[in-house]
C-alpha cells in the first residue's frame, strides 16, 4: 500500500508537529507501507522522511525541478521524482497513492488536501483520505466543512469521505480499516 503525505515544509512549527511527523514515519516503515511525499527536505516533510528511512522503509519524493534547483529536495531520499510544475507533482502524487494522510501545514498542503476531498467527491480517488489534527491543527477546517454541509454546499454524506485522528497510532488504524465511505460519488455530487 502506498500512503501520500502532504505536510508542511516549514522548520518553524512546535516541536510537537515535528515529533508527530517522526512517529508517524516509523509507524509507516514498520508496517510496510510505501510512502510518497513532496520530497522536501526541511519541516514536517523531511521529519517524516528523515524517520522512514531510518526505520528501514521505503519512500519517494515527487517536487518540481524549480524547488530541487533551490536545494529544497531532501538529499537522503534515493527515488525522487522530477516535474516540471506543481500540478504536474500533485497528479503524480495521486496516481501513486493508494490513500492520502494531511499532517498540519500551510496553503499548499491545504490545497493538496482539499484537491484530494473534490477528487474523492466526484469518483476519481477511491482511497481513505485521513486527516491528521494534531494538537487541533485542523480543527477549524473541520468546523468549516461542518458548515459547509449545514449550509448544503455538502451532503451530510460527504462527511464520510474523510476521517480525523489525533496521532499517528489512530492514522495506522484508519489505514488498517481500509476505505470507509462506500457511496457511488457520482451520484451525490450534484447537490
Amino acid at each position: 500500500m502506498t500512503i501520500c503525505i502532504f505536510a508542511s515544509s516549514s522548520s518553524r512549527i512546535r516541536t510537537e508537529y515535528a515529533n508527530a511527523a517522526s512517529e508517524l514515519g516509523a509507524l509507516l516503515a514498520g508496517a510496510g507501507m510505501n510512502v510518497v511525499f513532496g520530497g522536501g527536505g526541511i519541516g514536517l516533510m523531511g521529519k517524516l522522511a528523515d524517520a522512514v528511512l531510518e526505520n528501514g522503509g521505503t519512500i519517494t519524493g515527487v517536487i518540481p525541478s524549480f524547488m530541487k534547483d533551490e536545494g529544497w529536495d531532501h538529499s537522503d531520499v534515493k527515488e525522487m521524482i522530477l516535474t516540471p510544475d506543481m500540478g504536474e507533482r500533485k497528479k503524480t502524487m495521486f496516481e501513486m497513492a493508494d490513500a492520502i494522510v494531511a499532517l498540519p501545514g500551510g496553503v499548499g498542503t491545504l490545497e493538496e488536501l482539499t484537491e484530494a476531498m473534490t477528487l474523492k467527491q466526484l469518483g476519481l480517488f477511491k482511497g481513505p483520505i485521513i486527516i491528521l489534527n494534531t494538537l487541533n491543527f485542523y480543527s477549524s477546517l473541520i468546523d468549516f466543512l461542518d458548515h459547509m454541509i449545514e449550509g448544503h454546499f455538502l451532503r451530510f454524506e460527504h462527511k464520510g469521505m474523510w476521517e480525523i485522528a489525533s496521532t499517528p497510532g489512530e492514522v495506522m488504524i484508519c489505514l488498517a480499516k481500509g476505505e470507509a465511505w462506500n457511496y457511488d460519488a457520482r451520484s451525490l455530487a450534484k447537490i
